[in-house]
């Protein structure tokens, strides 16, 4: 959390560089209807969630947050604390005041672990770090199971798999993947990338250079490990729990292509596929506005056919980012959200 609002404060003074854009920003931060003055913080809440409750945009909370120098690590906040709402030349502040500790002489320790995330993620955790995305000439290049010890076909944790090719990343641990779809832009059908879930973690024991074959132990798995499975370094980057909230930027023919889970209907902390990624300039945090297809309907009157004003479904924060491909979570949604709806900066 202390690196989380440094960097937002410091992302804010080169945002609020000038007169102009300074005005620009003060105008976007609008409180919620029927905002408390102050709110105690339970245990299950979020940043997220304790930010809705003062402002129409959860994600402007860095811009408003003061920190208090008085305040032992301000940055960080728990259960007990009290988040309270102040006006300073005008504009709104949010403070924190300690809740109540009993006090000891003893050691100063931060627990970490209790502080407050910015959203939770119980409801992404399945997808944090077992689902992938790679370009086709990676995944033509990783080595691929071939078998397993005594003409298996199939392996589970602590069998012997043997695998061909050359490894991505010369280290002896890596992830056994099974490749589940290929994301294909809806505009200009350009192959995006292929998604891949973990099946599998391993050992690499022993390489025979001549055949390329590599000798891999199963460690852990998720699903039997099967031939054609592809050997790729797991991903090491942990969905955290602290985000860098930011309005995303403005995008061409940015879409919602997929729903993490397969169901039709998309809602609240739904995990969704965006057809934009980093080469497109998105980051991990970035907010992006939901916009449901305008309908189309006959006009009675000239009986032509007119696509009726698209409407503002909902909204995600990107957590996951790609080359070219993305993965968000919904965090409002207030229509029926589907594949397909366009996303904007909010």
């Amino acid at each position: 959390m202390n690196r989380l609002l440094c960097a937002t404060l410091t992302a804010a003074v080169l945002l609020l560089g000038s007169p102009a854009q300074a005005e620009v920003r003060k105008d976007r931060i609008e409180l919620a209807e029927g905002h408390p003055t102050e709110y105690v913080v339970v245990r299950g809440d979020t940043l997220w969630d304790i930010s809705g409750r003062f402002l129409k945009s959860p994600w402007l909370w860095p811009d408003v947050w003061y920190v208090n120098p008085q305040i032992d690590n301000p940055h960080l906040i728990y259960p007990g604390d009290i988040i309270y709402l102040t006006w300073v030349d005008g504009q709104p502040r949010l403070s924190l005041k300690r809740g109540i500790r009993k006090l000891s002489p003893q050691a100063r320790v931060t627990p970490l672990d209790q502080a407050i995330p910015a959203i939770s993620l119980k409801d992404i955790a399945s997808f944090l770090n077992d689902n992938i995305v790679l370009d086709q000439d990676l995944l033509e290049r990783a080595p691929y199971v071939i078998g397993g010890k005594n003409e298996r076909i199939i392996a589970g944790s602590g069998d012997r798999v043997y695998a061909r090719g050359e490894p991505v990343e010369n280290v002896s641990l890596q992830g056994i993947y099974r490749p589940a779809k290929a994301y294909n832009d809806p505009f200009t059908n350009e192959l995006l990338g292929y998604e891949l879930y973990r099946v599998a973690d391993g050992r690499i024991m022993a390489r025979d250079s001549d055949s390329q074959v590599l000798t891999m132990d199963l460690l852990e798995t998720n699903e039997e490990v099967r031939v054609r499975d592809r050997v790729v370094p797991n991903d090491e980057s942990r969905i955290q729990s602290v985000f860098y909230p930011s309005a995303g930027p403005q995008l061409a023919n940015a879409v919602i292509m997929d729903v993490l889970g397969g169901v039709a209907k998309i809602g609240q902390f739904d995990a969704v596929t965006l057809n934009v990624g980093a080469r497109e300039g998105v980051e991990v945090g970035n907010v992006l506005a939901i916009f449901n297809k305008g309908e189309t309907v006959k006009d009675p009157v000239t009986e032509e056919m007119i696509t009726l004003p698209s409407e503002k479904a909902g909204t995600l924060m990107v957590f996951k980012v790609f080359d070219k491909v993305s993965y968000g979570l919904v965090m409002r949604a207030s229509n029926v959200i589907s594949v397909g709806d366009s996303l904007k900066s909010p």
